[in-house]
């Protein structure tokens, strides 16, 4: 079978089980109102798919080295179909902190196992056209599933069933048989079924950018909204959404070209700079700047800074693909959630605009120290970075 066949048809694996993740970010608000719940509990549903998530990486990142990588990939697209249905029978806030559970566990399943075969298909010599590849893959997934629903919405209107729901429903288990097919690349070892992340030496400042630029995206995906419903724009939601991840997605192949460490030094540049357009569209109330902003912040978390990280660990750990992926993940969605739940108890004491504020200049603080830390012990590029 021809290596084109089977990258593709994995690739839509990844890509439909994270376009499963978002699908339900513009309904958030209706999910909120059924249960009449605010800005903090939204934020906490929002942040239970890394409750999901944590664990599978934490215990079950190095399961795809036992079972094989096709089962973890199928398991994932069933249960992200399972949590939308979830949400279609039982709409309410409950419901969405199971469905994003279950979301989460499918990613980390799916995350893992996916990098890890997509460099057993291309081979050890195009690690970073796999590395490509997969946040390719997924980042059109991640920013697709909400602009799909909010779409839906726009051509639908009001409705808890819209099309991008059923269109999971009918693709999500043709792909998990498809995947169960898929060709066997790798050799399953007899290794223990809980296998904890690692993470390679070096490699700590790529963690901590991931960390740092998905806490801006998950403020963007989870707090922006309600400011957007709150001044009568959300059904900007699902766009602002997609454009949060799809123009990172965008400026991957410009990062392809860079070298990871300077990949990762221009994120932290846009990081910050991405965030404070978005604070000042949502202070003065232009929407034009909070997409600019979502743009900037996008190129940094989905562009530089995931290929480069990504590429990074999977060269720096050639026998623990899966796990060193588990571990950068690890890093991401720590930064991906309790920042987020930290601003929505703020945004539920002091109001949205001011958690906002107080998150950017914790962001632009952090963001300084780590660079001032990782330029004392830069070394030559290409020579290892100690921990």
């Amino acid at each position: 079978m021809s290596k084109l066949i089977p990258v593709s048809l994995l690739a839509l694996g990844l890509f439909t089980v994270t376009f499963a993740v978002n699908l339900q970010a513009p309904l958030y608000d209706a999910y909120a109102a059924e249960s009449d719940v605010g800005a903090t509990a939204v934020t906490v549903a929002f942040a239970a798919y890394v409750g999901g998530l944590m664990p599978t990486l934490l215990l079950l990142g190095g399961l795809s080295d036992r079972i094989g990588r096709r089962v973890p990939i199928a398991l994932a697209l069933i249960l992200g179909a399972v949590a939308t249905a979830l949400l279609v029978q039982v709409p309410s806030w409950t419901s969405l902190v199971v469905a994003r559970f279950l979301l989460g566990i499918g990613t980390g399943l799916a995350t893992t196992a996916g990098t890890a075969y997509m460099m057993e298909i291309l081979g050890a010599d195009r690690a970073k056209n796999a590395a490509l590849i997969v946040t390719s893959a997924t980042s059109l997934g991640f920013g697709g599933g909400a602009l799909a629903t909010g779409v839906s919405l726009g051509v639908q209107g009001p409705t808890l069933l819209p099309a991008s729901y059923i269109a999971l429903f009918v693709a999500a288990p043709v792909l998990a048989v498809i995947a169960l097919g898929l060709p066997r690349m790798d050799k399953p070892r007899p290794v223990s079924l809980l296998r904890l992340p690692v993470f390679p030496s070096g490699t700590w400042m790529f963690g901590a950018a991931m960390a740092l630029a998905w806490s801006t995206t998950g403020m963007t995906i989870a707090v922006i909204p309600l400011e957007l419903a709150a001044n009568d724009l959300g059904g900007w939601t699902g766009l602002v959404i997609f454009l949060a991840i799809f123009v990172g997605f965008l400026c991957q192949p410009i990062a392809r070209r860079m070298a990871n460490d300077r990949a990762l030094a221009l994120g932290f540049v846009l990081i910050p700079l991405g965030f404070l357009v978005l604070l000042l569209g949502v202070w003065l109330k232009v929407l034009a700047f909070v997409l600019v902003g979502t743009c900037i912040t996008s190129a940094a978390s989905y562009g530089f800074t995931y290929l480069a990280s990504l590429a990074e660990v999977s060269l720096r750990a050639p026998d623990d693909r899966a796990r060193a992926t588990a571990g950068l993940f690890v890093y991401a969605y720590f930064g991906f959630s309790f920042p987020v739940i930290a601003s929505g108890a703020l945004a539920d004491m002091l109001g949205l605009l001011s958690a906002m504020v107080v998150f950017a200049a914790v962001q632009i603080t952090v963001t300084a120290i780590i660079v001032m830390t990782w330029k004392r012990g830069a070394v030559p590029p290409g020579a290892a970075v100690p921990d």
